[in-house]
This record gives structure tokens, sequence and C-alpha cells, in this order.
């Protein structure tokens, strides 16, 4: 006998639970122990040879007080990628996620998204020479537009609680002065509701403060984008 938790797009039967289960790939995550489970990240290809990412976890669970016995962590993390989309946040495609308690209670969840096409980590767009490449015009813009796109994320109320650099994926396309750039976050495991923007705002900020590269004058063209788009200022981000 089991229980099963689905995810928007589809219903889907265990049946079709089991046939994702099954797929394997290469691991980009390896397993690890957290949160009393198991988690990790596979990279795998759809039927159409799209890649896709299938994060495969195992009694991974996260309580609070409107779960209190626990409820698989990919349900929630499924829950802030679709209310991140409904702001305007670029963030991957939810392709399949689903729960599956087994008779022992035993909870196995998954959440499969599509690769986001084109986009690489900030950090490895920094050291691949596009600061230089493309110059401090765009690498302004770039930094404007991932102020004005947390800045949406805040004032919908969501805090992704997990902001680090690594985090953050960038793509370019276009050259010279028709470039255009694109910002979008990944892994919003942690990801939850705030009464309060202004606190998601200064949790998440400082947080991306401390574990970026981003030098004073940087940072500034972050907040400029930022406040701009949340309509005030925030203390204490300015340095």
């Amino acid at each position: 006998m089991t229980e099963a938790l689905y995810s928007t797009p589809t219903f889907a039967p265990p049946e079709q639970f089991e046939q994702w289960w099954q797929q394997h790939g290469e691991w980009v995550e390896e397993p690890n122990q957290r949160r009393g489970g198991e988690s990790g990240v596979q990279r795998v290809h759809g039927a159409d040879g799209k890649l896709l990412y299938a994060k495969r976890q195992v009694g991974h669970l996260y309580r609070s007080l409107r779960h209190p016995f626990g409820r698989p962590t990919v349900l929630r993390e499924r829950d802030a990628l679709e209310g991140f989309r409904r702001l305007g946040v670029q963030v991957p495609e939810v392709m399949y996620c689903g729960a599956l308690r087994s008779a022992d209670k035993s909870w196995r969840g998954l959440l499969v998204t599509a690769a986001l096409d084109g986009f690489q980590e900030v950090d490895n767009w920094y050291a691949n020479g596009g600061r230089e490449h493309y110059g401090e015009q765009l690498h302004q813009k770039l930094l404007q537009a991932l102020g004005a796109m947390l800045a949406r994320l805040h004032l919908g109320h969501w805090q992704h609680s997990c902001l680090y650099a690594k985090h953050i994926f960038v793509r370019v396309t276009g050259e010279g002065a028709t470039a255009q750039v694109d910002v979008a976050l990944l892994d919003l495991e942690k990801a939850r509701r705030r009464l309060s923007k202004q606190r998601a705002a200064r949790h998440d900020l400082r947080q991306l403060r401390r574990h970026s590269s981003w030098n004073s004058a940087d940072w500034q063209q972050l907040i400029y984008g930022y406040q701009t788009a949340f309509g005030s200022a925030i203390k204490g981000l300015q340095s």
C-alpha cells in the first residue's frame, strides 16, 4: 500500500512516479545525508532528448507549523518554483514532481526540472571572461537586472533563504550595444513566504553580500536596480 502526492502540471498515478524514478543519469550532486534523509541530483534526458535535472530524495522531509509531522522537501521546492514564476522570476520549468510513501512510512520524492538553456553560473561567467568580453555597460545591466529580479521576489513576500552566487545563473545573447542579459535563480529548497517583505529583503541581500565576490561599486549597481524596482531603500545594504 502506498500513498502519493503529486504536483502540477498534471495528475500522475504511482506508475508514472516509478517510471520517472527508474530513469538514471550522471550525478551532478552526489547523494548526501541531510534533513534525516538522502538527497542528490542527476542529469537525465526526456523522451524528446531534452536535458533535465532530477532531484531524487529518500526520507528527506521538512517540518513546519503547517506540516509538523514532515512533508517531502521536493514539494516545498515545487511550490517555490511555481510561486517565483508567477512573479516573473526566471527559474527552471517543472516537468514532473511527486512523492510516494511506502508501507513502512518512508517517503521518496522526485523533482524533475528542465535545464536553463544557455545559462551558466555567474561566477563561471566571470571566470570565462564575460565581464571583459562584453564590457562594463553590460555588466552594470546584469547587476541591475539581478537587483530588479530580487526586488520582484521580495515584493511577492518570498525569501530565497540560500542566496549564494552559485545559485545565480546568467545568459547573454547578442553582441555590442544590442546584447541582452537574463538572470535566473536555482536551488529553492529552502525558499519560503514571509509576512514582511523587508525582512525577506534583508535576509537574502545580506546573505548574498557575504557570499559573493562583488566589490563595493558592483554592489551599488545591484542595489540601485533593486531599490528602483522595490520602490524604497532597505537599510543596511549600501556597503
